[in-house]
C-alpha cells in the first residue's frame, strides 16, 4: 500500500507500507438483510423459548401481556432504538460510541462490556449441554427414558401414564432427572465440593467455541453470511414442533393454562417486575451488542424502521413459542394425569428436564428430541457469537492501530474464545452448576441491566440532549422518529427503570439452587462481586473524570463534549495512523 504525505519542501512523498503496517477496513454489512438477521439472531434466543412462556403461565396467562406490552413500549423499543442508532451514527463499538457522545459517561460502555464478557463465559455452557443432549438423541432408546443405565439409582422410575396401574413412590426420582443430575451435571452436594471435570461436556464446550469462532473470525464478512442459516433455521424447527405439539392429545389443556387471563395477578408487583426484566433479557439491551451491530450499518440506513420490525418480530416469536412449549406440556400433563403446575418448568429445567420427558412419551421420540435440541443449539449459537463480536468490536475500536492489522483481529478473537473457554471449565465440574447459577443470577441480572439503562437514557436525553440526538437521527434517515420515543427517553424509560430497579433491591432474596440449597456466605459474596463489577464502572468513571478535571461539568448543557449534531462519523483510520507515524 502507498500513501502520499507532504515532504518538508512541500513536494509529495510516497510512503510504502508493508502488509503488516496496513490497517484493514472496519467493514460494513453487505446488505440490510445481514444486519436484520444478525440482530434477530442475537435477540431471539433461549429466553423466547424457555422463559417467556413460563412467565405468562406463572403471572396470569393472557393478563401478563398487559405489563409486558407497557414495558415493551416504554422501555424495550426506546432503548433498543437508542443503542442501535448510537452505533450507526458514531460507527463505533460499545465503549468508544459513548466516549464520542459524552466522555463523562464512557463508563456506561465499560459497564455493558463487563456484562457481555461475563455472559460470554457462562451462556455458552447451555450450548455445551444442548450439544451433549443432541449427541445422545441419535438413539432409538433415549438414555433419559429408562432406568437401566449405569448412572441410575434404585429409586429411579420411568414415566407413568394415565393408563398405568403403578403408583409413584414417595421417594422416587424420574429417569430424566437422574440423567440430568447424575449423567450430565454429575452434581455434587454444594459449591464447596467442586470435584472433577466432566470431560464429555468439555468436548461439547470446545465444539461450541470452535463453531462460534469460525462464525465471526472474519468480522461482519463471515457473520453476515452465517446468520442466513443460524437465524432462520430455528424457525423451521419451531414450526415443526408447533405443528406436532398442537396435534397431540391434551395440547388444549396446556394452551389454556398458557393464555387464560387472571387479571387479579396484576395487583402483584412481582408480575410487573418479571415483565420488565423479561423485556431487558429478551431484547439484549444494555449489552453493547446492538451498538456494535448498528455500527456496521450504512450511515443512511433507516434504523428506526428496522428496530420497530425487529422488536415486533422478537415478541411475536416469544408468543408463538409459547404455543409450541405449552402444547407439549399439556400433552405430558394429560398423559401423566397430573396438573400442569407439576410439569411446567422455566430455564434449564424446561429444556433439559420437562421437554425431554415429554418427547420420550411420543412416538418416534428420537426425531422430536433431535428437532428440539437442534433448535436450542441454533438459538443459543447466534446469540453467543454476536455477544463475542460485540466485545471484540468494542476493544478493536478502542485500539484500531493495534488490532486492525493483518490477522491480528482473528488472533484477538481466538484469544477471547480460548480465555472464555478456560474460565468456563469450572462450570463443567461436579460443583459447576452452582457457579453457573451464580453467574446467571448476578452477572447479567435484571438489576444490572436496569441500572445501565437508567444512565443510558439520562446521558442521551438529558446530557447530550434528546433534541440533539433526534437531529443526528434525522441527518441519517431523513426524518424524525415519533416524538413518543423522545419523551420515553426523557421521562418514562428512566422513571420506569428506576422504579423497577428499586423494587428489585427491596424484594431481593438470596439465590437458592432448586429453591433448596443455600449458598455459603462467600458464594453470595462472589455473586455480588459479579453484579457490582459492571454497575460500579459508571460511578467510578464519572468520579474519575470529575476528579481529574478532564471534562467540564459545570452544568448539564456543558457536560457533553463529544460528537457535534449532524456530523457524519466515518473514521479514516489509515490516514490518521500514517499521519501520526510519519509527521
Amino acid at each position: 500500500m502507498k500513501m502520499e504525505a507532504a515532504n518538508g519542501d512541500g513536494t509529495a512523498l510516497n510512503i510504502a507500507l508493508s502488509p503488516e503496517e496496513e490497517m484493514t477496513e472496519r467493514g460494513e454489512w453487505a446488505s440490510k438483510m445481514e444486519f436484520i438477521l444478525s440482530v434477530a439472531g442475537e435477540i431471539i434466543g433461549l429466553g423466547n423459548v424457555w422463559r417467556f412462556p413460563y412467565l405468562c403461565y406463572k403471572n396470569g396467562g393472557g393478563a401478563f401481556f398487559i405489563p409486558y406490552l407497557i414495558f415493551l413500549f416504554t422501555c424495550g423499543i426506546p432503548v433498543f432504538f437508542l443503542e442501535t442508532a448510537l452505533g450507526q451514527y458514531t460507527s463505533e463499538g460499545g465503549i468508544t460510541s459513548w466516549r464520542k457522545i459524552c466522555p463523562l459517561f464512557e463508563g456506561v460502555g465499560y459497564a455493558t462490556q463487563v456484562i457481555v464478557a461475563l455472559l460470554n463465559i457462562y451462556y455458552v455452557i447451555v450450548l455445551a449441554w444442548a450439544i451433549f443432549y443432541l449427541s445422545n438423541s441419535f438413539s432409538w432408546d433415549l438414555p433419559w427414558a429408562s432406568c437401566n443405565n449405569t448412572w441410575n439409582t434404585g429409586s429411579c422410575v420411568t414415566f407413568q401414564t394415565r393408563n398405568s396401574s403403578v403408583g409413584a413412590l414417595g421417594n422416587a426420582t424420574s429417569a430424566v432427572i437422574e440423567f440430568w443430575e447424575r449423567r450430565v451435571l454429575r452434581i455434587s452436594s454444594g459449591i464447596d465440593h467442586i470435584g472433577s471435570l466432566n470431560w464429555d461436556l468439555v468436548i461439547c464446550l470446545a465444539i461450541a467455541w470452535i463453531i462460534c469462532y469460525f462464525c465471526i473470525w472474519k468480522g461482519v464478512k463471515s457473520t453476515g453470511k452465517v446468520v442466513y442459516f443460524t437465524a432462520t433455521f430455528p424457525y423451521v424447527m419451531l414450526v415443526i414442533l408447533l405443528i406436532r405439539g398442537v396435534t397431540l392429545p391434551g395440547a388444549s389443556r396446556g394452551i389454556h393454562f398458557y393464555l387464560y387471563p387472571d387479571l387479579g395477578r396484576l395487583s402483584d408487583p412481582q408480575v410487573w417486575m418479571d415483565a420488565g426484566t423479561q423485556i431487558f433479557f429478551s431484547y439484549a439491551i444494555c449489552l453493547g451488542c446492538l451498538t456494535a451491530l448498528g455500527s456496521y450499518n450504512k450511515y443512511s440506513n433507516d434504523c428506526y424502521r428496522d428496530c420497530l420490525s425487529l422488536c415486533f418480530l422478537n415478541s411475536g416469536t416469544s408468543f408463538v413459542a409459547g404455543f409450541a412449549i405449552f402444547s407439549i406440556l399439556g400433552f405430558m400433563s394429560y398423559e401423566q394425569d397430573v396438573p400442569i403446575s407439576e410439569v411446567a418448568e422455566s430455564g434449564p429445567g424446561l429444556a433439559f428436564i420437562a421437554y425431554p420427558r415429554a418427547v420420550s412419551m411420543m412416538p418416534f421420540s428420537p426425531l422430536w428430541a433431535c428437532c428440539f435440541f437442534i433448535m436450542i443449539v441454533f438459538l443459543g449459537l447466534d446469540s453467543q457469537f454476536v455477544c463475542v463480536e460485540s466485545l471484540v468490536t468494542a476493544v478493536v475500536d478502542m485500539y484500531p492501530s493495534t488490532f486492525r492489522r493483518k490477522h491480528r483481529r482473528e488472533l484477538f478473537i481466538l484469544a477471547v474464545a480460548v480465555l472464555s473457554f478456560l474460565m468456563g471449565l469450572i462450570m463443567l465440574t461436579e460443583g459447576g452448576m452452582y457457579i453457573f447459577q451464580l453467574f446467571d443470577y448476578y452477572a447479567a441480572s435484571g438489576m444490572c441491566l436496569l441500572f445501565v439503562a437508567i444512565f443510558e437514557t439520562v446521558c442521551i436525553a438529558w446530557v447530550y440532549g434528546a433534541d440533539n440526538f433526534y437531529d443526528n437521527i434525522e441527518d441519517m434517515i431523513g426524518y424524525r422518529p415519533s416524538a413518543v420515543i423522545k419523551y420515553c427517553w426523557l421521562f418514562f424509560t428512566p422513571a420506569t427503570c428506576f422504579g423497577t430497579f428499586a423494587f428489585a433491591l427491596i424484594k431481593y432474596s438470596p439465590l437458592k439452587y432448586n429453591n433448596d440449597y443455600v449458598y455459603p456466605w462467600w458464594g453470595y459474596g462472589i455473586g455480588w462481586v459479579l453484579a457490582l463489577s459492571s454497575m460500579l464502572c459508571i460511578p467510578l468513571w464519572v468520579g474519575g473524570k470529575k476528579t481529574s478535571g478532564k471534562c467540564d461539568a459545570d452544568g448539564i448543557g456543558k457536560i457533553s463534549c463529544g460528537v457535534k449534531g449532524g456530523e457524519k462519523r466515518r473514521a479514516e483510520n489509515v490516514t490518521l495512523m500514517v499521519s501520526a507515524k510519519y509527521k
